[in-house]
């Protein structure tokens, strides 16, 4: 009989990553969930636990663990984390950190969200730095990676950002704007997402997979 699945996961406190790490434990396969992060999410489950770390210490927490899949649900905004250097700090560091910490310890999946436009090479700071995690989590040859880029993430946040929340009123008809080429902009909701991140863990495929907002929310279904 195969053992449950053990996945962990980055950014559970974050709005995508609380949600996900709901549907992981609502698996029915016993899917066993360990936490990363300096904060611990609310409330308690019994397949679940929490391992306390910094970005720099993912490696040392997770050496001696094992995971079977990974979820990097990780992500500030430059307002947010106060300098462009903070903000590489995470969206860089942090996610390539904690995905070769991952890879180290026997993942095979990896699922990471992005954003729309990333792109190594691109003139705009944060669609470089998306482009550039992208990237290095590609170069460690994941048995299966995922990673999802939506456009703006319609939906409710524990914190609040007046020019974001302004944009998820807006989305719904400025989404039927963006056609053609631009369609991968459109705004996708928070619980897609994290459904998206789910289904395609589940789904053992192997290789990279690129999902747009219209492949996030086909995958999701009605999560």
């Amino acid at each position: 009989m195969n053992e449950p699945p053990i996945a962990v996961l980055a950014g559970a406190t974050g709005a995508v990553g609380s949600r996900l790490l709901d549907l992981l434990l609502a698996r029915k396969d016993g899917t066993r969930v360990l936490t990363v992060g300096r904060r611990a999410p609310p409330g308690s489950h019994p397949r679940l636990e929490h391992l306390e770390a910094s970005l720099d210490e993912f490696t040392s927490v997770l050496r001696d663990r094992r995971s079977t899949e990974a979820f990097c649900c990780l992500g500030t905004t430059i307002k947010q984390a106060g300098s462009r250097a903070a903000f590489r700090a995470v969206d860089l560091d942090g996610v390539v950190a904690f995905a070769r910490a991952a890879r180290a310890s026997g993942a095979r999946f990896f699922g990471l969200v992005s954003s729309a436009g990333a792109n190594p090479l691109a003139s705009n700071f944060y669609l470089r730095t998306k482009g550039e995690a992208e990237a290095a989590v590609e170069a460690l040859n994941f048995m299966s990676l995922a990673i999802l880029q939506p456009g703006l993430l319609r939906g409710e946040r524990a914190e609040h950002r007046t020019a974001e929340r302004l944009g998820q009123l807006a989305a719904p008809w400025f989404d039927r704007l963006l056609v053609g080429g631009l369609a991968r902009y459109r705004s996708v909701p928070i619980r897609a997402v994290a459904g998206a991140l789910d289904a395609a863990a589940r789904l053992h495929s192997s290789g990279i997979r690129r999902l747009g907002p219209a492949a996030i929310e086909a995958l999701a279904g009605d999560p």
